[in-house]
């Protein structure tokens, strides 16, 4: 346990009603009563986990009064003892507090320190910190509820039983190269290439679903597209629920890509509302075209806006080839009007002015990206250096299997190569503890 104690305001920034000051480290407690006077703490029968209501000297002679809180190790989020002050929530007054706290002695924290301690003190696995930031950054419903379920251990559960079953098979191995005369190792050989199979069938099921997934938190990227007075900007407002986009019967009204973004079953859908695409002289609205066209490469779906009361002109012949090959559906807006438009494949008819089959496109729009439904109860990763990890095991055991003339020194160096790669997930990748599970599990000196 670190020596120096950090400190930190622990809640937003701004006006509100309360705000959390953090102190964490061998001395929070001693340096709190420096600060904080309450009859209770006035003995050394202080209870941790209890609220103290007492008065804060900021500075000589001024006080606030707020409410006190101690943990102590290691039963507290660090692992640490940890003193918090709960105060009026006013920017000044908590970095006053915070400064206080400083000047008897007190650290200001850097950023996730306390959480880095966490780690270091064994209270929270790499893969748990990682989905605690996924949770305070999540925006949608699937977002939350997958690093929710990773900071319920889930991931690292499954991570480390992957390990049990590599450690166990490294003691197979192990017992093969001592007792050689009591091994058939073609034998062992097939029966580790089968548990390495089941493995790699189990870190395959997780990165489908996840691939499947990993728009949960990015969202979807869906660009409204078509010549001008279509409706484009209609339809953004329309699938948003607001007028985000300003509609007029002026053409070239949008004159730059406006992006907005709503959620749809838990999946969240970034909407990219483009100029209207025509031949123009105005250099303004030119470069917003341009921007429009850029936005057609860059999006998981284009939605390619049509006015359905009108028949199809050059212009919407000249966007439509722009579209080839690209994932996009034909959105016949203005369905409230006489339909004078030639019918299209696989088109959803709208209207935005009356809210007509509002909800079908945005089930479109998912069904475009993701094939299958979403499972929120499966394990999915949608953290980037966790997906990538999983990703290297799997192909690290492929490699494994494909080579079967390799002796048991070489398929045991290959194996641990595998176990240490999963601990990257949750920190656990010391070789030691690999060396010490073996002999927990298996007595070699029979």
């Amino acid at each position: 346990m670190k020596e120096d104690t950090i400190v930190s305001i622990s809640t937003p920034l701004g006006k509100g009603a309360v705000a959390i000051v953090r102190m964490s480290g061998k001395y929070s407690l001693k340096f709190a009563k420096k600060l904080f006077h309450c009859k209770k703490l006035e003995s050394e029968e202080i209870c941790p986990r209890y609220l103290y209501l007492g008065k804060f000297e900021i500075e000589k002679g001024v006080f606030e009064e707020c409410l006190m809180a101690y943990f102590q190790a290691p039963y507290s989020y660090t692992g640490e003892d940890i003193v918090e002050f709960q105060v009026h929530g006013g920017v000044l007054l908590a970095e006053k507090i915070m400064r206080a706290c400083v000047n008897v002695g007190a650290r200001l924290a850097e950023a996730g320190e306390f959480s880095k301690r966490a780690f270091l003190n064994g209270k929270i696995t790499l893969d748990k910190a990682e989905a605690i930031i996924g949770e305070i950054n999540a925006e949608s419903e699937g977002e939350l509820r997958t690093s929710l379920k990773i900071t319920n251990g889930v991931l690292a559960e499954k991570v480390e039983k992957t390990q049990q079953e590599l450690t166990t098979l490294l003691a197979e191995i192990e017992v093969g190269m001592d007792y050689p005369d009591e091994t058939e190792e073609t034998q062992l050989k097939t029966d580790i290439a089968a548990k390495l199979s089941e493995i790699k069938e189990e870190l395959n099921k997780i990165l489908t679903v996840s691939i499947s997934a990993r728009y949960l938190k990015d969202g979807i990227n869906v660009a409204l597209v078509g010549k001008t007075n279509v409706g484009k900007s209609s339809v953004m407002n329309a699938l948003l629920g607001e007028n985000r986009s300003i509609v007029t019967d002026i053409q070239g009204t949008t004159r730059d890509s406006i992006k907005e973004s709503f959620v749809y079953g838990g999946i969240k859908i970034n909407l990219i509302d483009t100029a209207g695409i025509r031949k123009t002289k105005d250099v303004v609205e030119n470069m917003g075209i341009e921007r429009s066209k850029s936005s057609l490469n860059s999006a998981d779906v284009v939605l390619f806006v049509l006015d359905g009361s009108e028949k199809e002109s050059t212009e919407d012949k000249e966007i439509e080839a722009l579209l080839q090959g690209k994932n996009f559906v034909y959105v016949i807006n203005k369905a409230d009007k006489q339909r004078k438009l030639a019918k299209k494949d696989g088109e959803i008819e709208i209207s935005a002015l009356e809210n007509k089959n509002i909800d079908k496109l945005k089930e479109k729009i998912v069904k475009l990206v993701i094939e299958e439904e979403i499972d929120f109860n499966a394990l999915i990763v949608t953290n980037e250096r966790q997906f990538e990890i999983l990703k290297d095991a799997e192909e690290q055991i492929e490699a494994i299997l494909k080579e079967k003339t390799k002796s048991l020194d070489v398929l045991s160096m290959l194996i641990k190569k595998v176990w240490n790669t999963l601990g990257k997930i949750t920190g656990n990748t010391e070789n030691e503890n690999i060396i010490d599970l073996i002999f927990s599990k298996f007595c070699l000196g029979k």
